[in-house]
């Protein structure tokens, strides 16, 4: 079953391997989701953050991918996710 968050685990891991940032607007996120982030991702940055405990269905969608927020910016609601993925030599 696919979870709501999917469809940006999707799109993190069809970057091309060497990509190793992207910077995406909530609004980017939202239409790559085809759905609304909660409001606490707009007001509260520990909705972003990778904590280790919980379910936080939204993190594993990006750590899945490889990938792991490395800036946010909520008031400007932009988010730079850099990749963890192994290059293939």
């Amino acid at each position: 079953m696919a979870g709501k968050y999917t469809p940006l685990e999707n799109y993190l891991r069809d970057l091309p391997a060497s990509q190793r940032e992207v910077t995406l607007s909530f609004e980017q996120i939202e239409g790559i989701l085809n759905n609304k982030l909660p409001s606490s991702a707009y007001e509260d940055q520990r909705w972003w953050e990778h904590e280790t405990e919980g379910n936080h269905i939204n993190q594993r969608a990006w750590t899945s991918a490889g990938w792991k927020v490395e800036n946010l910016d909520v008031k400007a609601q932009m988010v730079e996710f850099t990749s963890f993925r192994k290059l293939s030599s």
